[in-house]
């Protein structure tokens, strides 16, 4: 059965497209059955693996209001991973939402039927705590962080971990933290390392270990519709993302239990 992870940060610009897109790809090539949802109506996870999000039709959003099966929308990439796409259209989601039994619950019944064809699902969640959001963190098993070393971060931090216990407490008792994933590191940064070291002392092992650096050639596998590794898997950037790939498979393996939001603290 999938784990089901939900790729969140209040904060934008931390990375978090950049993680799903490049972890999903890196998972495939370690032969992981992968589906990366986007729910994101920016739609640069699609765009991000080459796919015209103008004409990526279903999507997401048709599967948020009912007018599309989660098999229907479904969207074979090249790198080795299937995709839910989405585009500006998913941004009525919010509107059309309002009027709809359950609403909150609508992506966690619509994957249901799919867990057992995969062995991740990897969610691409908007920079906000709106409805989008909130249906991925309650159809999620866990939420993987992504976040700079910086002051902000450690204040949106608390944010979003104070969302996550209120999101566990009246929607989805399961949910826990699966890991923070520091990333656009620059070692050369005394303030990166002080923030890194408290990452460590306050979340302990829900850090994990890998880092992923700041690199031109993961800045750059976007515009070319490409994650890393199939764009310069040579590169700082891609050798990063292996890394956290095996990681969580090791991770995984071990029967590593990642901590309760209930008992986090920020």
């Amino acid at each position: 059965m999938a784990k089901i992870l939900a790729v969140t940060n209040q904060k934008g610009g931390v990375g978090k497209t950049t993680t799903a897109v490049n972890l999903s790809a890196c998972l495939a090539a370690l032969g992981q059955r992968v589906l990366m949802i986007d729910l994101d109506p920016q739609g640069n996870a699609t765009t991000g693996c080459g796919i015209a999000k103008r004409i990526a039709l279903p999507t997401v959003y048709q599967i948020l209001i009912g007018r599309s099966t989660l098999r229907d929308a479904l969207v074979r990439t090249e790198f080795g991973f299937d995709i839910v796409p989405a585009n500006r259209e998913l941004a009525g989601a919010e509107v059309d939402l309002i009027e709809i039994d359950g609403r909150e619950f609508r992506l966690r019944d619509a994957l249901l039927p799919a867990r057992d064809d995969y062995d991740f699902i990897l969610m691409d969640c908007p920079p906000a705590l709106n409805m989008l959001t909130v249906n991925g963190l309650v159809a999620a098993d866990a939420v993987m962080i992504p976040m700079q070393c910086e002051y902000y971060a450690l204040e949106g931090l608390t944010d979003l971990v104070a969302t996550l216990k209120k999101v566990r407490a009246n929607l989805n008792e399961k949910l826990e933290i699966e890991g923070l994933l520091r990333t656009l590191f620059d070692p050369r940064s005394t303030l990166t390392q002080q923030v890194a070291r408290e990452l460590v002392d306050h979340f302990g092992n829900k850090v994990y270990r890998t880092i992923i650096p700041r690199n031109v050639r993961l800045a750059e596998a976007p515009s070319y519709g490409k994650p890393v590794i199939a764009f310069d898997r040579l590169s700082k950037g891609a050798q990063a993302y292996a890394a956290l790939a095996q990681e969580m498979l090791d991770r995984r393996d071990g029967d590593a239990r990642p901590a309760a939001v209930q008992g986090a603290q920020a």
